[in-house]
């Protein structure tokens, strides 16, 4: 084969030596774990149990946030002289919901995390538990 890497040899034709490192003439060992049953896992009852958790805060709150969002939208488009009210000084109903809206963002990330943490994370890490019999961290 002309396109073959051929050995490279010493000047007086021999092979050249493989290079040591620190007594180390050869590769490490690696184990050969075949990969977990994705079948299997998405079919179990824990990973079923997983998504609902999951389903049961994420669809409810995208649905009342998506809600909350285009209502300021189509109260900003059909009613400015609602949205113009004067509640103190320059502040008006607009500038309080448009801030409401930064809030509610922060809140239901919050709301997130401290549910995952609680429903979510603790069955993630028993399912790779189960399926790699390793701990991840």
């Amino acid at each position: 084969m002309p396109n073959a890497p051929q050995p490279t040899r010493t000047p007086d034709g021999g092979p050249t030596p493989t290079a040591i490192f620190g007594e180390i003439d050869k590769p490490a060992t690696r184990s050969h774990r075949s990969a977990p049953d994705y079948a299997g896992i998405a079919c179990s009852p824990e990973f079923r149990d997983l998504r609902t958790r999951f389903r049961r805060f994420a669809f409810p709150m995208s649905a009342l946030f998506l809600s909350w969002y285009l209502g300021y939208v189509a109260i900003a488009a059909y009613l400015p002289e609602f949205m113009s009210i004067r509640l103190v000084g320059v502040i008006n109903i607009g500038l309080v919901m448009g801030v409401a809206q930064f809030a509610t963002t922060i809140l239901i990330t919050a709301g997130y995390l401290r549910y995952a943490a609680r429903q979510i994370d603790p069955r993630v890490l028993a399912l790779y538990r189960n399926a790699t019999g390793e701990d991840p961290r």
